[in-house]
């Protein structure tokens, strides 16, 4: 691609286990920032993990922007459906590089409100900073990436993709949904 930038690639897993080990709801985690995170749901547990790769990632290559895919939400498949993959960030050229990598790519997204409703909605119930699920069943795409933006540090540009329609549903025409579109975004964005 002849990209003459660093572009650093960070991966974490969670798993939906049972057993003496396993976190409970109302269990108080501190995420790799410092951080509260009471967990509302165990069954948010892949934002726990996001949370603290995007911390690890940021402060050990102090990246210039961060984007991300995720299969984070089924919110997100009821608000657009199995084929399309919703978008948040704050950052005016971000939002439409990734429009723009979208329509190259073939792999439609699209620009997902964040606002102060949705960050409320994930402050901590019982003295935390954050629970992991938030208090409120409407929005959870949105409230998601409320909750993943408290994870971003020095302001940088940011951009959460959940692609938990095409990402989950197997179709031909979706596999390794998002690939293409970071591909493209990183080719025209640097």
């Amino acid at each position: 691609m002849k990209v003459k930038k660093n572009i650093i690639f960070a991966m974490g897993f969670a798993e939906n286990a049972i057993g003496n080990n396993a976190f409970k709801p109302s269990d108080i985690l501190i995420a790799k920032n410092g951080l509260s995170v009471e967990v509302g749901n165990t069954d948010a547990e892949g934002r726990l993990v996001m949370c603290d790769v995007m911390t690890y990632a940021q402060r050990a290559y102090k990246p210039k922007k961060v984007a991300y895919i995720a299969t984070l939400t089924g919110s997100c498949m009821v608000a657009l459906g199995v084929k399309m993959a919703g978008f948040f960030t704050l950052d005016d050229k971000m939002r439409d590089s990734l429009l723009a990598a979208s329509k190259f790519a073939n792999e439609p997204v699209w620009h997902m409100p964040l606002t102060d409703e949705h960050r409320d909605a994930m402050r901590g119930q019982c003295g935390t900073d954050l629970n992991n699920l938030g208090n409120s069943r409407w929005g959870g795409a949105c409230t998601a990436a409320a909750y993943l933006e408290r994870f971003i540090e020095d302001n940088r540009p940011w951009a959460h993709i959940d692609i938990a329609g095409p990402g989950c549903i197997m179709e031909a025409d979706q596999s390794g949904f998002g690939a293409k579109l970071l591909m493209a975004f990183i080719a025209k964005q640097l």
